[in-house]
């Protein structure tokens, strides 16, 4: 197998095919940010209620569950390339699917083919970055790649705005995005690694967890604290009587960040390491639960969720570079595919969770949810650390 490490940095196909998959998986990551509030929109004007609507945003998650332990797997079966060129195209069949049966019922199944498909794209988008980028720029490489897979998934709503959601033209973006990503994967295939046929074994779930527990914790916690904050924080602003459209602008602040400062956070883990910014995001996002409540209605708030947007999703992101460093081939595939799935569950406990502490003691419940996990991650890795120096 070739890796990162058998290149130099000025390597330029190396370059190129890194450059390659990250413009796919924009793409990608465009289609999939544009089908949520597709979906919603269009359950909302036929007169869905709200539990429907909820249960359809739920089948992709629980397909991107189910499938997580099948992706290397399928891996060794096909080949990485072809899997991954196989599912954009599925992925826009959907989406061409979706468009023409305009039913309901059929979009539950749909949606949950959706979030089968889409996994190994995640994954091996992400392995792929991780193993094109040469050791040295990786933390960079890592904050490039999600920067631009964050800014994919903004620009999808964004395009909603421009087709609206009647007829073919939502549905076209769709397709068109998926298959724009098959195509580049395609032309960039032969530069990319094959994990299938690298002779490593790819071992279990439940190995890959004995080996790196903190790495895992770090990417549920991230997905929980994340995916809550998206979806209570206009919930805890209207506690403190924020007007409607400052609720919304909440969250436009929390993506910002997000998009902005994930290069700033892989420069610092390239000079410290991808263990210690795992802390220090976690730390800052800690921080960031216990000022929100004081700062709510001061203009100090924009700040905060700038920084907690970033930070926030910044310990998914040093969890990346760390795995990147620690693992190779059929072995990162199974990691990631991990992460996967910890992802997955981290979105389907964290906002019910937080919403439910809410309903108990108010706003408060969420920075109190966001404080508690990282805290928890916080202290785990530091004992991890502490059973590392004894042994």
């Amino acid at each position: 197998m070739m890796t990162a490490s058998t290149h130099t940095a000025e390597d330029r196909p190396q370059w190129a095919a890194l450059a390659g998959v990250t413009a796919a998986l924009a793409m990608f990551g465009a289609a999939q940010g544009l089908s949520s509030p597709l979906f919603t929109l269009l359950m909302q004007k036929q007169g869905f209620s709200p539990g429907l609507i909820g249960l359809s945003a739920a089948m992709m998650p629980i397909g991107l569950i189910l499938s997580a332990s099948f992706v290397p797997a399928a891996v060794r079966l096909v080949g990485a390339r072809n899997l991954a060129v196989g599912c954009s195209l599925a992925g826009a069949l959907c989406f061409l699917a979706i468009g023409y049966l305009q039913n309901w019922i059929a979009w539950y199944v749909i949606r949950f083919i959706i979030g089968v498909v889409i996994n190994p794209l995640y994954v091996l988008g992400e392995v792929w970055a991780l193993s094109l980028a040469p050791p040295s720029r990786r933390g960079r490489v890592m904050g490039v790649f999600n920067t631009l897979m964050g800014a994919g998934y903004a620009a999808g709503p964004f395009t909603l705005t421009l087709v609206g959601t009647a007829g073919w033209a939502p549905f076209g973006v769709g397709i068109v995005g998926f298959a724009l990503c098959a195509v580049i994967l395609r032309l960039v295939s032969s530069k990319l690694a094959g994990f299938e046929d690298d002779g490593q074994p790819a071992g279990s779930f439940v190995g890959f967890a004995r080996l790196a527990p903190a790495l895992l914790l770090a990417v549920l916690v991230s997905a929980a604290v994340q995916q809550s904050t998206y979806a209570l924080v206009p919930v805890f602003g209207a506690g403190y009587g924020l007007p409607e459209a400052a609720l919304a602008a909440l969250v436009m602040m929390l993506s910002l960040g997000n998009i902005v400062l994930q290069i700033p956070l892989g420069l610092l883990a390239e000079r410290f390491g991808g263990r210690v910014m795992i802390l220090a995001c976690a730390v800052a996002t800690t921080s960031c639960a216990v000022l929100l409540p004081l700062v709510i209605t001061t203009p100090l708030v924009w700040g905060v969720l700038l920084v907690m947007g970033a930070v926030g999703y910044g310990v998914y992101t040093m969890a990346l570079v760390e795995l990147g460093s620690r693992f190779k081939g059929s072995l990162l595939v199974t990691g990631n595919a991990a992460f996967a799935l910890l992802w997955g569950v981290g979105g389907i406990v964290g906002p019910p969770g937080a919403g439910a502490l809410m309903q108990v003691i108010g706003p408060l419940g969420l920075p109190v949810v966001i404080a508690g996990l990282d805290a928890l991650l916080v202290g785990f890795a530091l004992y991890r650390s502490y059973q590392r120096r004894r042994s």
